[in-house]
């Protein structure tokens, strides 16, 4: 009996050894190397197609595995960064080498993209700088508005004395601003001299901006420094109804969401008042009539079956206000001015795809009025006024078509009429001033791999009233250097009609025009960015003016064009560093701003420098939630150097500068708090913050500029109305919970 068993495992050792040497036989080793652009790539998964054999390369690219399968077979190379490669081989009783060259997978997302003098907050995910929302009502001293907060971005220069974005040695007028593709006209509320006047548009409206400070897409134009673009919300996520009240304002608004979840609507009506403040405070500014508002908006969005979007928003504001100061002028006492301001805002767009083209238009028209009154006051007796009215109706329609030719590249082009219709009546001067700018345009991105990128455009446009066409190629490219290194360059030539409250009599007139030259360096990695940024821009045609009296009994002056001699430049670096990840809920950046630039433009009379263009800027802004407390912590400080001021005059008509100098520096240190109290509460049915802002909480007595009497020898500083500012105030959002939001965004 144990010897059958002996016999039997010997028997069964023998059948082990031969099945086993008969598929050691039947085995083919398959080997080879896989390269990109001649270099040996690892982590490539080289399979037998419907079969479970085969291996990953090492890093020099090589790869080997055996298989029993015969005949034809498909070897297939995949990895998520390259296009995956499939090769035939026929497997008989030797072994097989297969050596393949893989070709970039080319995605949206990998894809570089150009960024030169662009700071994106559209998409996350491809932007070089993220400012939300969220980003700008936590911004400490910038009080809700856009373009305030723009002011704590490199490029952007901080001018307190009148409205605009001043971009890089740019005038407030040089930067324009579009909603949904569409220019906004009258984006800021009327002022008087001296006071800056507000955004209009609620910064919640819009869910991300493009800020472009320089080499701007072909689709935009009559802007020769810069452009923002604001995109509006989309459909809210639910209903909703929002309360707001301080000392200064009072508001209210709902947004209704359909049941299918296919359209919306709502509105907002708000009224200002700064009365009850200026009782508190020490202000700087004698407001007469404190500055106060009223202003409503109403809006409905509609998602259609195939897919189309269609977008409403209107609103409307008045403003009025009234300032006295002691006059600069003999034999007067007091100097006047009374604001009386109205506007009205309509918008519409709407975006379609069919099949490969997407189709976007936009129509807007916008109506504003200003009415100033200016007048003497002496011994308690007021003079007759003299008034400045002016009033503009403007319309704006814009259509591109939009192809993308594979996943990183696309075709796109459209046209844009742009019409505005203005009368202006001051003493002797009446003007009805009538423009249409017809424009054409055609861009294309062009994507040659994730690591190289290309935007190629070109613009044309047409004056009505100063019969006059002309042609403005832009380029840039974008070029990977590293996995977290990027470099871009932007070229292009930009145009701009001369501002119409400058064309008060005739004069055979041309565009301005400006060219720029933008070169970048950014370092992107999650949580943090970094870039480099430097620029050169050079402006020809710019306008010329002279000083004109339009009454003989008034102090009043108004500018007149008479040419296009002037020229100018602006050349600088910039630094932007934005920090989310070093500290624990701290969010910061700094941004530093060197501007060297010079003009021989408007009533100058030699090339100097801009008196709105400083030296050097810093911005430092920080943000701590503090989840403990339900309180957020927010700080802001801007320096500026000394901005130049001229006093210049027309005599024997030639310009002359009578009086010039430079400013004190400009300091800003801003502080504001949010408390949340619902934080931690379950089924909370309303959502609450409430702030304590204070601007310039070390109370420097900043100065924007000088008023001269008309003979030059008597003076005064321009001043903000008030050096320190406290506000307070409490929101309500009933139906949405959006204290992860704050949290996430360090409210």
């Amino acid at each position: 009996m144990i010897r059958i068993k002996t016999a039997m495992k010997t028997k069964l050792l023998f059948l082990i050894s031969f099945f086993s040497f008969a598929l050691s036989f039947s085995q083919t080793k398959i080997t080879g190397k896989v390269t990109f652009k001649n270099k040996g790539i690892g982590e490539i998964n080289v399979t037998l197609k419907d079969t479970y054999d085969g291996a990953t390369t090492d890093s020099d690219g090589n790869f080997s595995f055996e298989t029993s399968e015969k005949g034809n077979q498909i070897l297939t190379f995949t990895h998520p960064k390259y296009n995956e490669v499939q090769k035939p081989i026929v497997i008989e009783d030797k072994d097989v080498s297969v050596n393949t060259e893989l070709k970039e997978q080319i995605n949206e997302i990998d894809a570089v993209v150009i960024s030169a003098g662009s700071i994106e907050a559209s998409d996350r995910k491809r932007a070089t700088a993220l400012l939300t929302p969220i980003d700008i009502y936590t911004t400490a001293g910038a009080d809700g508005q856009i373009s305030s907060a723009l002011t704590y971005l490199p490029g952007v220069q901080k001018v307190g004395e009148t409205e605009g974005l001043f971009v890089r040695g740019g005038t407030g007028t040089e930067t324009k601003i579009f909603m949904d593709g569409s220019l906004i006209n009258n984006y800021f509320s009327s002022s008087v001299p001296g006071i800056a006047g507000r955004d209009r548009f609620n910064t919640s409206l819009f869910k991300g901006n493009i800020f472009s400070s320089g080499g701007y897409s072909a689709l935009y134009g009559q802007a020769l420094s810069g452009a923002l673009m604001l995109e509006s919300v989309d459909l809210p996520d639910q209903s909703s109804y929002d309360f707001g009240v301080s000392p200064i304002f009072l508001n209210g608004g709902f947004q209704k969401l359909g049941d299918n979840k296919n359209y919306s609507y709502g509105a907002t009506l708000g009224y200002s008042n700064l009365n009850l403040m200026q009782k508190i405070f020490n202000f700087n500014t004698n407001f007469i009539d404190a500055p106060q508002g009223l202003n409503g908006d109403a809006n409905f969005r509609i998602k259609t079956k195939s897919g189309g979007f269609l977008k409403y928003y209107g609103m409307f504001d008045t403003n009025r206000m009234g300032v006295k100061t002691e006059s600069l002028e003999p034999g007067y006492d007091f100097a006047l001015v009374r604001l009386k301001g109205e506007n009205t805002y309509h918008n519409l767009s709407f975006k379609q795809k069919f099949g490969k083209y997407l189709f976007n238009t936009s129509a807007s028209y916008s109506y504003n009025q200003s009415d100033l009154n200016f007048s003497t006051e002496t011994n308690q007796i007021e003079s007759e006024k003299t008034e400045l009215l002016n009033d503009g109706n403007y319309i704006n329609f814009k259509a591109v078509i939009d192809r993308k030719i594979n996943k990183i590249s696309a075709l796109r082009g459209g046209f844009e009429l742009n019409y505005a219709n203005e009368k202006l009546n001051f003493g002797e001067v009446n003007k009805n001033y009538r423009d249409l700018i017809s424009s054409g345009f055609l861009e294309t991105d062009l994507g040659f791999s994730n690591n190289l990128s290309a935007k190629i455009g070109v613009r044309a446009e047409n004056s009505s009233y100063l019969n006059k066409n002309n042609l403005a190629p832009r380029f840039a490219l974008a070029y990977r250097l590293a996995k977290d290194w990027t470099t871009s360059f932007a070229y292009g030539l930009f145009f701009q009609n001369p501002e119409s409250k400058y064309i008060n009599s005739s004069a055979d007139l041309d565009f301005q025009k400006s060219q720029h030259y933008i070169f970048q360096v950014q370092r992107s990695t999650e949580g943090r960015s970094l870039r480099f940024e430097a620029f050169y821009k050079k402006y020809d045609e710019l306008i010329k003016t002279q000083n004109i009296v339009p009454n003989s009994n008034q102090n009043q002056q108004v500018q007149t064009a008479f040419n296009n001699n002037g020229n100018g430049f602006a050349k600088g670096l910039e630094v932007f560093w934005r920090d989310k990840k070093t500290f624990e809920n701290i969010d910061y950046w700094i941004s530093y701003s060197f501007l060297n630039s010079k003009r021989d433009f408007l009533n100058y009379p030699v090339s100097l420098k801009p008196s709105f263009a400083a030296e050097h800027t810093i911005s430092v802004v920080a943000k701590r939630f503090i989840p403990e407390w339900k309180t957020g912590v927010n700080l802001s400080y801007t320096y500026a150097k000394g901005r130049p001021y001229y006093d210049i005059v027309t005599q024997n008509d030639k310009n002359i500068i009578r009086n010039e100098g430079r400013l004190k520096d400009y300091n800003a240190l801003n502080l504001s708090f949010n408390y949340l109290p619902n934080i931690g509460k379950k089924d909370s049915k309303a959502f609450t913050i409430f702030v304590l802002s204070i601007s310039n909480i070390l109370g420097n007595k900043n100065v924007y500029g000088y008023n001269f009497s008309q003979n030059g020898s008597r003076s005064s500083a321009v001043v903000p109305p008030v050096n320190t500012f406290v506000f307070v105030g409490m929101f309500i959002s009933f139906g949405v919970d959006k204290t992860q939001d704050a949290i996430n965004n360090n409210l």
